[in-house]
């Protein structure tokens, strides 16, 4: 029985009532105020069952208006809701929704393109005092929780393992991350069979984008655009190939995807079918990355590059953070040689500005990340990166973005597709004491790094992306005017 007080005792540091969600509720005092309010968004999609079940677990332990399904709610419409709500209290001087301003935390349980998702949705609100985020691994390869200490398997769903998660969540540190933003311009002439990319497929951090043209609508060119982030990585070619027909295969046969390890299996087996084992035999030599876009790095300020990318490299990788593929570190720890030889930052850092590109040959060239110093080909760091298509190398390529990928149609004719990176900001994470990811603040060594917050103002003046770079396109921008001013 003292266990069991106890434990309702301890959940009390969690609980917000439901008048800080729902205006009209009538307000409810509570006898503590919580120390770590928490809101907690579940894509029961995820996982299999196990998502399924999480969210009754968590809604049995909590108040079920803190809990939220993702396939019925999306977290912008959520959160606008609750910081327009919060805002009215707090002006009214409920000082309970004033700490819980103040202490707010978010847990997300899903996959690493569901976490994105979320963390778009808090950087477009443009919030004073955004709420840190901790990730539940429900995923197949969950290179976000991972990296932050919340582990790469997938979790327990009964009562004792949502209590212990959310006494990690009281105790966890906040950690600041680089947000990365994504623009895609595609321009095709009339009549091109360069279709744009159907909404269904498009992955949850990418978002189409409607520019005013500068130029006369009547003009040949279509032109389409989108937009959206990442916080783990970019990848391109034969991996986001074969995450691609993973994707397809779990839309045709859910029912086949019930278990991280069954996934996990198919994960492999698709490798192998897809030719990524013995790329140089079934992967023609016009889908390696030279020949498929010309790549172009700003490395520190003003001025844009080439990036030299070997004929054998048949997959690129834009990493943030040290995890890929479920674990492992494409970049690894180069000697200081090689550091002075190809200018590189050490060690990279999750705050720093920059981006880790590598390169990858086949799988076989992926396995050597299993050994104590594996790497990938380090090709180089930046904080802008541009993809420009080669015209009529091929009709489409392959893209994947924090664990989502999509097959993006290409021109064959004189048509122009264009992907541009450049760094947009910082969120905040919630970093258990497992964290492998490393910041300004825990790296021991003096390094020169890009900050986040002057590289805007470096950039040459030639910005054809301007206008799509304010936002991720993923939520409105909060502002509180006595009610939400949408904008």
């Amino acid at each position: 029985m003292e266990n069991k007080v106890d434990r309702n005792n301890m959940l009390k540091e969690f609980y917000i009532p439901t008048y800080i969600f729902v205006p009209e509720s009538p307000v409810e005092h509570v006898s503590q105020i919580p120390s770590c309010p928490v809101i907690v968004f579940i894509n029961t999609k995820s996982g299999g069952q196990l998502g399924r079940n999480l969210i009754v677990t968590h809604r049995k332990l909590l108040n079920h208006a803190q809990v939220f399904d993702l396939l019925d709610e999306a977290p912008d419409k959520v959160l606008h809701k609750l910081y327009s709500n919060l805002e009215r209290l707090k002006h009214n001087g409920d000082t309970l929704a004033s700490e819980i301003h103040r202490r707010l935390r978010l847990i997300v349980a899903g996959g690493d393109g569901t976490a994105g998702w979320l963390l778009g949705v808090i950087s477009d609100l443009k919030l004073v005092h955004p709420p840190p985020v901790a990730t539940v691994p429900l995923g197949t390869g969950n290179n976000l929780p991972y990296s932050f200490g919340w582990g790469k398997r997938n979790p327990g769903t009964d009562r004792g393992s949502v209590i212990s998660f959310l006494q990690l969540v009281r105790e966890a540190r906040e950690m600041n991350i680089d947000s990365w933003h994504i623009v895609m311009r595609m321009q095709s002439p009339k009549g091109s069979p360069c279709d744009p990319i159907a909404p269904p497929d498009l992955p949850h951090s990418l978002h189409a984008f409607r520019r005013v043209p500068k130029t006369d609508p009547q003009d040949m060119e279509y032109s389409y655009t989108y937009r959206g982030g990442f916080w783990n990585y970019f990848s391109m070619g034969m991996d986001a190939q074969v995450s691609y027909a993973f994707h397809s295969e779990r839309k045709l046969h859910p029912e086949k995807f019930k278990n991280q390890m069954s996934n996990q299996k198919t994960y492999l087996k698709l490798a192998c079918t897809q030719g990524w084992f013995c790329a140089s035999l079934f992967h023609p030599m016009s889908r390696n990355i030279a020949c498929l876009a010309k790549v172009k790095i700003m490395k520190k300020c003003g001025k844009w590059e080439t990036l030299e990318i070997p004929q054998s490299i048949r997959s690129i990788v834009c990493l943030n953070l040290p995890s890929f593929s479920g674990g492992l570190n494409p970049w690894g720890t180069p000697s200081k040689r090689k550091q002075r030889k190809r200018d590189l930052v050490m060690p990279p850092l999750v705050d720093d500005g920059l981006l880790e590109i590598v390169g990858f040959k086949d799988a076989w060239h992926g396995l050597v990340l299993l050994s104590p110093k594996g790497h990938g080909t380090r090709l180089a760091q930046a904080h802008r990166v541009r993809f420009e298509f080669l015209r009529g190398a091929t009709d489409h390529a392959y893209m994947r973005m924090d664990g989502e990928p999509w097959k993006q149609p290409l021109p064959t004719d004189d048509g122009k597709v264009v992907v541009e990176i450049s760094h947009a900001g910082q969120v905040k994470m919630l970093a258990t004491k497992d964290c492998i990811a490393k910041g300004i603040h825990e790296s021991c060594q003096g390094i020169s790094t890009v900050h986040p917050e002057s590289s805007s103002s470096d950039d040459t003046d030639d910005d054809d992306f301007e206008e799509e770079r304010r936002n991720f396109g993923a939520a409105l921008s909060f502002r509180y005017t006595g009610d939400v001013n949408k904008q």
